[in-house]
C-alpha cells in the first residue's frame, strides 16, 4: 500500500473508494484482476490503473457482481485492447459489459455459497501462515538463539546437493505439453504455500533429455536465484527446473524442512551473495560456498520430529484448500449462467 496526505486525498476525491466497491485492474499483465474493498483499508483512493465498480444496491449485490466478473475473466480479457506496450480495458468497455442479474435474493444466495467457500479457503491459508511462523520461531530458538559454538562450521555443499536447470527450446514442439512437471520461478510469483503441487508448464521425455539436472526428486527445495532472488518452495512432485532456480536436494544429513527454514532465516545473506549489473543473481557456486553451522545429528533428528507435524498440517490444509478452490471454480460459471440454481 502507498499512502497520501489529506491534500492529495482531497485532490483525488473523484476516485474515492467506498465500502463494498469492487476494484478491477484495467492495465498490464494482471488486467481483470479484481477484489472487493476491505473495510479496514478505508479511506482510500485509486490510481489510473484501477477502475471502481459501484453496484446500484437496489439492482445488484456487490459480492454477486464480484463473482460474476471472476467468472467472465476470459471474456474481459478478450476485450482488452492490444496497445503498443500493454493490454488494457477502458471505462467504456466496462460500462457496456453485459451482466446477468437474477433477482436480488437469488444474487445474495449465490454470493453466500461462493463466499462461504472463499472464507474456508482463507481460513486454511491463515492457519498455514500461523503454522509456518511457529516453525520459523522454533528454528530461531534451536539454531540461532541457542546455537552451540562447538558445532562444526562448513560450506553448504557439504550438507546438500545443488542442482541447476535449463529451458528446453520453445521452438521445438516435441519438447513441450507432455506429462512431466517443469517449473520456472513464475510458478512461485503468486504462490501462497510452502509446497509446490503443480506447474504451469509440462515437458516431454525429449524435453527432459535437454536438461542436464534431469528430474529432481519430490522434496527438493526450490530457491529462485534471480529476478528476484528468494522465491522459496518445497516440491511435492518430481520436477525439472529452469535456469532461474537453485535446486536444493537434501540427500545428506540435512532435511528439506530444516533447509527450507535455514534459507528463510538467512535470506538476507543469500541475497547479499548475489551479483549482477542488470539484475541480482546468485550463482550455484556462490550459494554452495555459503557457510552453515551444522548441529549434531541427534539435535537435527529431534528438531525434525518437532516440526514434522507442523509441515504435515500445512500440506494437508493446502490440499484441502486446493480441493475447495476446484469446487468453487467448477460452481462459479454454473451458478452465474443459471445452470445451477440456489434455493432461496
Amino acid at each position: 500500500m502507498a499512502y497520501i496526505d489529506e491534500k492529495q486525498a482531497y485532490d483525488l476525491r473523484n476516485v474515492e473508494v467506498l465500502e463494498e466497491d469492487i476494484l478491477i485492474n484495467i492495465t498490464g499483465e494482471s488486467v481483470t484482476r479484481c477484489c472487493i474493498v476491505p473495510k479496514h483499508f478505508l479511506p482510500a483512493r485509486v490510481n489510473q490503473h484501477v477502475s471502481i465498480i459501484r453496484p446500484a444496491k437496489e439492482k445488484a449485490h456487490h459480492k454477486y457482481v464480484f463473482y460474476y466478473l471472476q467468472s467472465t475473466k476470459a471474456k474481459l480479457n478478450s476485450l482488452a485492447e492490444i496497445g503498443c506496450t500493454r493490454r488494457a480495458l477502458t471505462k467504456v468497455m466496462l460500462e457496456n459489459f453485459s451482466i446477468l442479474l437474477p433477482p436480488l435474493p437469488e444474487q445474495r444466495a449465490i454470493a453466500s455459497v461462493l463466499s462461504s467457500l472463499d472464507d474456508k479457503i482463507n481460513l486454511l491459508h491463515r492457519q498455514n501462515k500461523t503454522l509456518e511462523a511457529m516453525a520459523e520461531t522454533l528454528f530461531r530458538q534451536w539454531f540461532v538463539e541457542e546455537a552451540d559454538e562447538r558445532w562444526e562450521e562448513a560450506t553448504l555443499e557439504k550438507v546438500i546437493t545443488v542442482k541447476g536447470g535449463t529451458t528446453p527450446s520453445t521452438k521445438i514442439p516435441d519438447f513441450w505439453d507432455g506429462d512431466i512437471h517443469w517449473s520456472s520461478p513464475r510458478d512461485l510469483s503468486n504462490h501462497n504455500s510452502i509446497f509446490l503441487f503443480d506447474t504451469e508448464r509440462k515437458i516431454t521425455q525429449k524435453g527432459l533429455a535437454e536438461i542436464g539436472s534431469g528430474l529432481l526428486p519430490r522434496g527438493t527445495v526450490l530457491l529462485s536465484s534471480r529476478a528476484p532472488i528468494g522465491y522459496l518452495a518445497i516440491a511435492d512432485i518430481p520436477v525439472a527446473i529452469n535456469q532461474g532456480y537453485i535446486g536444493i536436494v537434501c540427500d545428506k544429513n540435512i532435511s528439506n524442512y530444516f533447509m527450507y527454514l535455514w534459507c528463510k532465516s538467512n535470506m538476507e545473506t543469500i541475497e547479499n551473495a548475489g551479483n549482477g549489473s542488470v539484475f541480482q543473481e546468485i550463482s550455484k557456486s556462490n550459494f554452495k560456498s555459503l557457510r552453515i553451522r551444522i548441529p549434531i545429528e541427534s539435535i537435527l533428528r529431534d528438531f525434525d520430529e518437532s516440526i514434522l507435524p507442523l509441515f504435515e498440517k500445512i500440506k494437508t490444509n493446502k490440499k484441502q484448500a486446493r480441493n475447495i478452490e476446484k469446487l468453487r471454480d467448477t460452481l462459479l460459471p454454473k451458478l452465474m449462467s443459471g445452470e445451477v440454481r440456489v434455493e432461496i
